[in-house]
């Protein structure tokens, strides 16, 4: 259980650090085109992948898709967190859970039992109740193209990372430094667009703080997998347990610190969010 708890802090604290890029101007490009780079270090220190079998694979198409996807949901991440803030961010992000539930459905002939589908409209409901905001609020529209990139992009990631999961002939560990090594390429063509052509400058404090996110990234997806390898025989728990935890510290640490706004059908659609992952997970443990 530790390490999911450990899992769970680092990926709100990772929400917290763009929450805080906007107060100290950081650059979420160049923050991020440095967070893969320390997760490509990481990676290398820890998982200890063997360079030959790296060096000779073949950028499979579902890599490159995922170092292309990676990095875009980042930035949009990043953008929703600065735009609706951490709390719906979360929620949207958790819930994109349901996108490899219904390719599961849609794409491998999965059968949906009575429990299942009623969580599945409970969740749908509970993004439409979490983003919704009064008629006289200000909205922008980036207020919710945003969290629904992040809601799409991180469920289409999760989907092609299961396939990655199937790879037989590259461990999982070296198909992660892989990953990360083309989502570094892919973000510093970027970043070296905006330094050449849109004459941004690079800074030292940008590379410090993707540094940093770096860090937390990475061991969130490390204590996540340790997670999963320790609990091997109870993986909705796991499962579960990451989802709720990250809503509810996220929602925690977004109302109480940052005193992020939220009105009655937010709480709402909060609430029908744990209720959603809460209903998904019974339903894959008693298959009902």
């Amino acid at each position: 259980m530790i390490y999911l708890i450990i899992s769970i802090f680092c990926s709100v604290t990772v929400a917290v650090l763009l929450k805080l890029a906007k107060r100290y101007k950081i650059s979420i490009p160049q923050a991020v085109t440095w967070n893969y780079l320390f997760a490509i270090g990481l990676s290398l220190f820890f998982f200890k992948p063997d360079l030959s079998k790296i060096i000779t694979a073949s950028p499979d198409k579902i890599y490159l898709a995922l170092g292309v996807l990676l990095p875009v949901v980042f930035w949009c991440l990043a953008a929703s967190v600065k735009n609706i803030g951490i709390v719906k961010t979360d929620i949207a992000q958790r819930l994109s859970l349901f996108i490899p539930i219904l390719a599961a459905y849609f794409l491998f002939n999965d059968q949906f039992k009575t429990v299942k589908l009623i969580g599945l409209a409970v969740g749908f409901t509970a993004i439409f109740f979490t983003l919704y905001k009064k008629s006289g609020s200000k909205t922008k529209g980036s207020d919710w193209i945003y969290p629904v990139m992040v809601f799409i992009g991180f469920g289409v990631i999760d989907i092609l990372f299961k396939k990655v999961a199937q790879i037989n002939s590259i461990p999982y560990t070296s198909s992660l430094t892989i990953i990360f090594t083309l989502a570094f390429i892919i973000s510093i063509v970027t970043l070296l667009y905006l330094a050449f052509i849109k004459k941004q400058k690079l800074q030292l404090i940008n590379f410090i703080c993707g540094c940093i996110l770096g860090f937390f990234n990475f061991f969130n997806i490390l204590f996540y997998l340790k997670a999963h390898q320790a609990m091997s025989n109870d993986p909705s728990t796991v499962f579960a347990g990451m989802n709720m935890g990250v809503i509810i510290v996220g929602s925690l640490v977004g109302i109480l610190i940052f005193k992020e706004k939220l009105n009655k059908l937010n709480y709402l659609g909060l609430a029908l969010a744990l209720a959603a992952i809460i209903l998904i997970t019974i339903s894959q443990i008693y298959a009902v």
